[in-house]
């Protein structure tokens, strides 16, 4: 059985919401060069605007973590930059979206089931951001990524931030002092940028405080605070 044709660009891009005004940006952000080797009237493949995509990425993911983490450090942002700009994490956007369905590949590509492979669908994302950035410029771009990278956030507080609960548990149970116990003290500014305030006990015993614009955060940094208190810290 032969595979299914891909799905119009134009047509996948109506989907998602994104409207191109020059068209041939978006086709060619989905052409892997493998299509442009049995195609000689293409446009030409999608490197270019990868390599461009991945600049555009660093920035607008840099700022967005900038601004939705203002009790991070340095280093804890950028970690997780890193961690939502991998290939994979790319690949899990791009499968969200189902670009897949939308990529041009060559007959052999096509065969080795390339269309669901972790390494092109997240170049073709890259591309894709490029694109959008060369057509309709940065703040369309922040409108496209945003939400997707709010969708992430859940991943990204257990996974990026390097789970300091965890490592502030372990040290208690080995110390047999019990397990934490994170307590919200406080809630501060309007309800649509909200700050909490946690502090962490350990028995009796306060160990660390927090400050970030959910619990869950806010928790973390208490975790964070406790484990630079008992020299635990990176």
């Amino acid at each position: 059985m032969s595979p299914s044709p891909p799905l119009d660009p134009a047509e996948w891009a109506r989907q998602v919401g994104l409207s191109f005004r020059n068209p041939g940006l978006l086709r060619r952000a989905l052409t892997h060069r493998s299509y442009c080797n049995e195609h000689t009237e293409s446009l030409g493949d999608n490197e270019r605007l990868e390599f461009l995509g991945d600049a555009v990425l660093d920035f607008v993911v840099g700022e967005w973590v900038y601004h939705r983490y203002p009790e991070l450090r340095e280093g804890e942002l950028t970690r997780l930059r890193a961690a939502l700009v991998r290939n994979d994490h790319l690949a899990g956007f791009a499968r969200l979206l189902k670009l897949g369905d939308a990529l041009l590949l060559g007959s052999g590509e096509e065969a080795s089931g390339a269309r669901q492979r972790n390494s092109l669908l997240g170049s073709a994302f890259e591309a894709l951001i490029g694109a959008l950035y060369l057509d309709a410029g940065l703040e369309a771009v922040k409108r496209f990524i945003y939400p997707l990278l709010q969708q992430a956030t859940e991943l990204l507080e257990e996974r990026a931030l390097l789970d300091p609960k965890s490592r502030l548990q372990e040290w208690a149970q080995a110390q047999h002092l019990g397990t934490p116990r994170y307590v919200t003290i406080g809630l501060h500014g309007p309800e649509h940028a909200p700050s909490f305030e946690v502090e962490v006990y350990i028995g009796e015993k306060k160990f660390g405080y927090g400050r970030g614009p959910s619990k869950r955060l806010a928790a973390l940094e208490a975790a964070r605070d406790a484990l630079r208190n008992i020299g635990l810290s990176d």
